[in-house]
């Protein structure tokens, strides 16, 4: 009987992982489309982004209503315990980042139907390739228990700010040159606010990660190499 509540248990354990990751790609997804959306100006794709969204937010409260049930129901302490915590976290990071990419796809239909935007997709190219490739190895990560692959992507998160102040002052410029340009770049501001706080929430899920495996939080000062103040993201 023991065993059989040991087995159902580490069952558990695995059928929440994977849920875990079957969101993390779908939120993979959810930012080529809201880039490829902003680069290609497609109001189409742009919409299809826009409409998945409830989807992670229905996978994310699965996550969380599970989680919670298996920790009523089992009791789980140490590692354990921390394998389900870290799992709401991460669900939770993945959310937000879903939004995030949700909000760059509804400001993409702004700038196309009434804005002329001026040609910045090579700099929102580098940013999002950057950002996407930070959610997937921290996921990777997350998968393998791997603390030394989550602290890369925990290290390099200065990376992405940098690209981000570069665009950030790339559109300043634009907006300072022609003041035809300041709503459609006031829109960018925000694209580019949300691409780097996408590498934030892969940041995030680095310290879970090695919460999980180390069972305690990290104490360094986390890198940030954002000089910019005058935006946040918004949704």
């Amino acid at each position: 009987m023991t065993e059989h509540i040991v087995s159902a248990f580490e069952n558990e354990l695995k059928s929440l992982a994977q849920r875990v990751a079957e969101m993390g790609g779908l939120t993979e997804k959810q930012i080529v489309g809201a880039i490829d959306a902003l680069v290609r100006g497609d109001n189409e794709l742009a919409q299809t982004v826009r409409e998945a969204d409830p989807a992670i937010d229905a996978m994310q409260r699965d996550i969380e209503e599970t989680g919670v049930l298996v920790i009523a129901k089992r009791q789980p302490m140490a590692i354990d315990l921390r394998e389900i915590v870290g799992a709401l976290r991460i669900a939770s990071d993945l959310e937000r980042i879903a939004d995030l990419a949700k909000n760059i796809a509804k400001r993409v239909i702004v700038i196309n139907g009434t804005l002329p935007a001026p040609k910045v997709t090579g700099g929102f190219e580098a940013m999002s390739k950057l950002a996407l490739e930070r959610v997937k190895e921290v996921l990777d990560a997350y998968a393998q228990r791997d603390v030394a692959a989550a602290m890369d992507v925990w290290k390099a998160d200065g990376d992405i700010d940098a690209l981000y102040n570069s665009l950030f002052r790339e559109l300043l410029t634009y907006m300072l040159e022609d003041p035809r340009n300041i709503g459609a770049c006031t829109h960018l501001l925000f694209c580019a606010k949300n691409l780097e706080r996408i590498g934030d929430h892969a940041t995030n899920i680095a310290e879970t990660v090695h919460y999980m495996v180390k069972g305690v939080a990290l104490s360094d000062e986390r890198p940030k190499l954002d000089t910019t103040s005058i935006i946040t993201a918004g949704t």
